[in-house]
């Protein structure tokens, strides 16, 4: 019978000593060893020190001061002002000298305006408040006026009702830009509109105060006979149709009412006193409203 010798499938490996490290004075000394336990230990506080760091990096960053944030001025533009004001308002606001953003708006909105304008940005510059900055341009600051007047008066619709009253959509912009000006309260505004378009389809001068107005680079309610025969193709009293430009900038309102504007016969209207507007298709009795409005104006003027 013979025997084997039995030997454990896994042996354990011969542990090597670490040689003793022998100092100066011949004593013999071991290294540290790092336990399990003391690995954790450091590698926890080196996660925590890095942790630290950037908490305290932000907090010794928000010490320092933040860059400034210049805060836009605001440019308010009235309902109705003509481009002259525009012009004028936009170097005060933007501190240049007088003529510098007339000098500018026919070459920087030019690409923006319909055709029929011919440069011209007169009716198209809309009325709102703009925010300004030292950064603004005279240039920046009109095409986002023309900009705005081509989305917020809306093509499609201005060109639908344009088309229905045989009109362009720029002179419907003309048409509000009459409206506009003419209009004592926002509720006579589509009353005006359909007076203008009524006179328009029966080819009677539109006969308004606010055209000659407007040649005259003045604002009045007191028109006289020698107004009247100013040659001007803005005197709508002598001309038949449309002025050739708008003469302000319109707003929303006045362009729904150039659009839209109430069934009506009327060919007439007068403000007699702010807030009495009369609007009739007799003229003889718009001549006893017209005689009234004279004995008001004389009754102010004598005051």
């Amino acid at each position: 019978m013979t025997y084997r010798i039995w030997q454990p499938e896994h042996r354990r490996r011969p542990r090597i000593t670490r040689r003793p490290r022998i100092t100066r004075r011949g004593r013999t000394t071991r290294r540290p060893r790092i336990t399990r336990r003391g690995r954790i230990a450091l590698l926890v506080g080196a996660v925590l020190a890095v942790a630290a760091a950037a908490v305290t990096i932000p907090l010794l960053l928000r010490n320092e001061p933040e860059p400034a944030v210049e805060k836009p001025r605001s440019l308010v533009i009235p309902e109705g002002w003509r481009a002259g004001q525009v012009y004028a308002a936009v170097d005060r606001s933007l501190g240049l000298p007088e003529g510098t953003t007339r000098a500018a708006a026919a070459q920087a909105t030019a690409p923006a305006l319909p055709a029929e304008a011919a440069g011209n940005p007169e009716g198209y510059l809309f009325p709102a408040t703009y925010p300004v900055l030292s950064s603004t341009t005279p240039e920046s600051l009109l095409r986002y006026m023309v900009d705005t007047a081509s989305k917020r008066f809306g093509a499609g619709r201005v060109g639908a009702g344009a088309q229905g009253k045989g009109l362009t959509p720029h002179q419907t912009v003309v048409v509000a830009s009459i409206v506009q000006a003419e209009a004592d309260t926002p509720e006579d505004m589509g009353k005006v509109a359909r007076v203008v378009h009524n006179r328009l389809a029966r080819g009677m001068a539109l006969q308004m105060d606010s055209t000659l107005n407007y040649a005259l680079a003045r604002w009045t309610v007191d028109t006289t006979h020698e107004d009247t025969r100013l040659d001007s193709p803005y005197n709508t009293y002598e001309r038949t149709g449309l002025p050739p430009t708008p003469i302000g900038n319109p707003g929303e309102e006045a362009m729904r009412a150039a659009v839209e504007p109430p069934e009506g016969e009327w060919l007439y209207f007068v403000t007699v006193r702010p807030g009495d507007t009369r609007f009739t298709a007799d003229y003889a009795e718009h001549l006893v409203n017209v005689s009234e409005f004279n004995a008001e104006r004389r009754a102010a003027k004598a005051g």
